[in-house]
């Protein structure tokens, strides 16, 4: 029965070579790999992958043009040579980019363990090896400082995901330049919260990033301001806030209507560019503004209530608040001048 099977296959026609030269045929079908050729009746289809084109292997009858690969793109948009494009891109605010691989341990223990293939006997090892593959990450000094300083970063920072990748990016070259070393990592870390969200016009007062790093007593706070000046400094991040960057956060921590904003947008374009603001707080200056539109629309909020969001004294607020009146009266005696 064999020789006779034998002899039966070697007197079937080659149908598998292809007049055309091509390759070993493709496996995956399309819809025009479903039915017989019209041409020659042949079941046999290759495909050209850069003209999107589905032929017949025996004829050379194109049943498809422009197909749509549903594969996957490999298609590389940097300088390099590789066209592999597997993984999440990498990410500042981890301290190893997001490029470093790790054993999870949902996958030894558990569910996880069976459907690997892990027994109870194995799980001693694995845990092991998840171990020595945390302590490996992390043998540096240098790591060791990236993973404090990001966890601090991404947990009390409170900002949103793109400041997040600034502010790392911004510890990343402080800890180059030598910032770092002698302070602690918590300061630098507030230093640079501070820095990203100035520079994105999104300020936060020296006062709440304190709070949020634990920093409020006396020493904290001065470490805080020496780090961001020096931070500042060597950064090159000496962008100027002023009072109408802090007018939008002021107006939505004191919980006022939209037309309140808009008063205080319109006294600080009037006054703004007085020489009397010169050395004041911009925090105390948003304040007073705030202060002053809540009156004129019908919103009014106590002095403690601004001073508390703010974070100046009250009389600090009453002092620019007679320095605001005293401009706004005379810009209202100049047209009778």
């Amino acid at each position: 029965m064999t020789e006779e099977k034998i002899e039966t296959d070697s007197q079937k026609p080659n149908t598998r070579k292809s007049p055309l030269g091509a390759g070993r045929p493709s496996q995956r079908r399309t819809v025009g790999q479903t039915t017989p050729c019209k041409e020659c009746g042949a079941t046999e289809w290759n495909e050209d992958e850069i003209r999107g084109e589905t032929f017949c292997v025996s004829c050379g009858n194109v049943a498809e043009e422009n197909a749509i690969d549903l594969g996957a793109e490999w298609t590389n948009y940097s300088d390099g040579t590789d066209r592999s494009r597997v993984g999440a891109p990498s990410r500042e605010s981890l301290s190893d980019k997001g490029l470093n691989t790790n054993i999870s341990r949902s996958d030894i223990s558990g569910a996880g363990a069976r459907r690997h293939g892990i027994k109870g006997s194995d799980a001693k090892h694995w845990r092991r090896r998840l171990l020595i593959d945390e302590r490996s990450k992390n043998r540096s000094s240098r790591a060791r400082n990236l993973t404090k300083a990001m966890q601090f970063i991404r947990d009390r920072g409170k900002l949103p995901p793109a400041l997040v990748e600034e502010t790392a990016r911004l510890y990343r070259s402080a800890a180059e330049q030598g910032i770092v070393t002698g302070r602690s990592i918590r300061g630098v870390s507030a230093a640079c919260v501070y820095l990203a969200a100035r520079q994105a016009k999104l300020p936060r007062t020296i006062e709440e990033i304190a709070e949020s790093f634990d920093m409020t007593d006396e020493m904290g706070l001065k470490e805080l301001k020496r780090t961001i000046r020096l931070a500042a400094r060597c950064l090159n991040a000496h962008h100027v806030t002023g009072p109408g960057e802090y007018l939008d956060k002021f107006h939505s921590d004191l919980g006022l209507p939209a037309p309140v904003l808009g008063e205080a947008n319109y006294l600080w374009n009037r006054v703004g560019e007085s020489m009397e603001w010169q050395g004041k707080k911009p925090s105390g200056v948003a304040g007073v503004m705030l202060y002053k539109a809540a009156q004129n629309r019908g919103h009014p909020r106590t002095q403690s209530e601004v001073c508390e969001v703010v974070g100046v004294s009250e009389v600090t607020l009453r002092g620019l608040l007679r320095i605001l009146e005293a401009l706004l009266s005379q810009l209202g005696e100049a047209p009778s001048n």
